[in-house]
């Protein structure tokens, strides 16, 4: 995701000391939620007594991770800002509705059934061990690989900063989490989560005053925003209209894409839409970690106090990540410049075989005919790459290449690839003669063209080769290196730990307390060692995540894309089960637990069988079909997220199974909803 020249100039003695001081705060906190922890309630609940600044910082950081910040935000400076509506719809669903609506029903029907996990909450509600159960082990299931995408992003970021082995970053980071979440339960993860908030707010603030102030002020930098979208992109073959504008709304086939010469579907606004804006916006709404949070505090009116304390947060935290995103294609392609010896030069060639290829898109058999062909026999069988000249520079002057940089495309490539300009050498012009000399480029590329990396795949006939991967997880943390002053460095580097220790230490949380207090006791019906089957579930949930960590060390298929699935998936299968428990008495035990069935199973069955990215990456359905999606070909399908088929069902189906079972007693009911 990075190269090791990203921030690492910036590490000394002094970068040091503060980093080992916020390890030793975050360790003190930990200790300190250890000794105030004495009873099974303070572990999972936090005593029920968390101060609503507390509580509005822990909730933000836990849902802001380093996927916020730096995926998604990668994701802004791909697709523009279109993603500040997941900013509005975090903050009007996760913090408005949440708070305002969810979270005191919520804590009042907590205390009154003296709930003290999500699942444990829905399934007193209902009267049903199964449905505790099955929530339960839906969280211990998926919320690995979740945790496993900020574990990644994390420790290669770690890693690549510091200069020392990923695998023992793995190590290091993951013994720091386990310490604080294993010993001080729910209060030590929210006394750290605190602190951590902190951090990120100030970070990501600093880091958007920053930014306009380089780039001219607010004006200037959207209006140059705007000008430069007016152009040929990458994306326009899918609804691409400008960094600052929606993309093209409809649904089927759009107009013929001016690149191609091929029909273009709305793809890109059902990907913003449905999977990124809704999958994740309304999927924070039955989130088991941030649900739990509601049931810490002492009244309602300490949740309304957070609720404003939460909502500036949201604002700041995915606010700035996708302005700043979006902006940066302002800097890289006017204002970038890169001075180094030029190490190589390659791609320069009068046929494709001569060519230098770099990957805009890598997902199995992507390149692949029905009957097993390439597509393109010059790249691999997983690629979707642009054809070009490279051109590789050391600019740190160690005799490594650390840096490159398309120099132009070739054919189709050469409308939405950059023409870079190297000073003294006419654009176009052969660059070979400049090897091994000092040379400064523009670059003049888009965010997402200018994070490029080399990148080893096996090719058709399983030979190693090297080729260069576009990634939108370079995105920010390049534009950090390039174009903030090194002291940044330091403070953005505590901002991305503090996103990724935060929303690991809630995850792990959620996935102890669910495999102890939701599955292991509901099983054996042993009700005396909660603390300590939570503790041996934290740390089989850690090794689990960092067995997938380990094993996928850098961008995966389905790693990459875990948060918008584990947000729709609790969406899907939780949500209309929560909302119906909370408000509705008519809703029945029957009728829950067949919504979280079908709610899960359609999420499922479309994450298999029908989104393009999700099937490929699982193979299932092309191993049982021969197709990667059943819906391959048709236009926009293949994109949708599976929230926007499942979640309707799943309320449907709650709805319609109400309608002819029984509801709950009436005495129940009144200890459910009892003021």
């Amino acid at each position: 995701m990075l190269t090791s020249t990203l921030l690492a100039e910036g590490i000394g003695l002094g970068p040091l000391i503060v980093i080992l001081v916020y390890l030793l705060l975050v360790g003190y906190l930990g200790y300190l939620g250890w000794v105030r922890t004495k009873t099974p309630t303070d572990y999972l609940v936090a005593g029920r007594k968390v101060h609503p600044f507390v509580m509005a910082l822990s909730y933000g950081a836990t849902f802001i991770s380093t996927s916020a910040i730096v995926g998604f935000g990668g994701v802004a400076g791909m697709f523009g800002m279109s993603l500040l509506w997941l900013t509005f719809l975090n903050i009007f669903a996760g913090i408005f509705i949440a708070f305002v609506l969810l979270a005191g029903p919520a804590r009042r029907m907590g205390h009154h059934l003296d709930a003290h996990t999500f699942p444990e909450l829905l399934g007193r509600r209902y009267q049903s061990k199964f449905i505790q159960v099955l929530s339960g082990l839906i969280i211990f299931l998926f919320i690995p690989l979740y945790a496993a995408a900020v574990l990644i992003g994390g420790c290669v970021f770690i890693a690549q900063t510091f200069g020392i082995d990923y695998n023992m970053a793995l190590f290091v980071f993951s013994v720091i989490i386990a310490m604080y979440v294993i010993m001080g339960g729910l209060k030590g993860v929210m006394y750290t989560d605190a602190l951590q908030g902190s951090i990120m707010f100030v970070g990501m603030l600093v880091l958007l005053i920053a930014t306009y102030a380089m780039l001219g002020g607010v004006t200037e930098a959207h209006t140059k925003l705007t000008d430069l979208g007016k152009g040929a992109n990458l994306f326009s073959g899918i609804g691409f209209k400008g960094w600052t504008s929606m993309p093209k709304f409809g649904w089927g086939w759009g107009d013929v894409d001016p690149a191609s010469g091929k029909d273009s579907p709305f793809n890109l606004w059902w990907i913003i839409v449905s999977t990124i804006t809704m999958g994740v916006g309304i999927g924070v709404l039955a989130q088991p970690q941030l649900v739990v949070r509601f049931m810490t505090v002492r009244a309602k009116r300490e949740l309304n106090r957070a609720a404003l304390v939460g909502g500036i947060f949201i604002l700041i935290m995915t606010g700035v990540a996708f302005t700043v995103g979006s902006l940066s294609n302002v800097f890289f392609l006017e204002k970038e410049e890169i001075k180094g010896t030029l190490t190589a030069v390659s791609g320069i060639g009068e046929k494709p075989p001569d060519w230098a290829w770099v990957i805009a898109k890598q997902e199995p058999g992507i390149n692949q005919k029905p009957d097993g062909s390439l597509i393109n026999p010059a790249i691999g069988p997983d690629d979707k790459a642009l054809p070009c000249v490279l051109l590789h520079i050391d600019t740190n002057n160690d005799q490594k290449t650390d840096t490159h940089l398309i120099y132009k495309g070739y054919g189709g490539a050469a409308k939405i690839t950059p023409a870079a300009e190297i000073d003294g050498l006419e654009v176009g012009a052969d660059p070979t003669g400049l090897v091994g000399s000092e040379i400064t480029v523009k670059p003049r590329a888009t965010a997402y063209l200018r994070a490029i990396a080399e990148k080893p795949v096996k090719q058709a006939d399983e030979t190693n080769r090297m080729v260069y991967s576009c990634s939108t997880g370079r995105i920010i943390p390049l534009f950090i290196a390039e174009a903030m002053p090194k002291w940044f460095g330091l403070l953005f580097l505590l901002t991305l730990l503090a996103a990724a220790m935060s929303t690991l230490s809630s995850q792990f949380h959620a996935l102890g307390t669910s495999i102890s207090r939701d599955v292991y006791e509901q099983i054996t019906g042993n009700t005396g060692q909660t603390i300590g089957i939570t503790r041996i579930g934290v740390i089989i949930g850690i090794v689990i995540a960092v067995i997938i960590s380990y094993l996928n060390p850098g961008e995966n298929y389905i790693i990459a894309r875990a948060t918008a699935i584990f947000f729709g998936l609790c969406a899907s299968a939780f949500l209309p089960a929560f909302l119906g428990g909370l408000f509705c008495k008519w809703v029945t035990r029957a009728a829950a637990k067949w919504s979280m069935i079908v709610g899960f199973l359609v999420t499922a069955f479309w994450l298999v069988f029908v989104k393009d990215a999700e099937a490929r990456a699982l193979g299932i359905c092309h191993a049982l079909t021969g197709k990667w999606s059943l819906l391959l070909n048709k236009p926009n399908w293949p994109v949708v997220d599976p929230i926007i088929v499942a979640l309707p069902i799943s309320i449907i189906v709650l709805i319609a199974v109400s309608m002819v079972t029984q509801p709950p007693g009436e005495q129940h009911l009144n200890r459910c909803f009892k003021k």
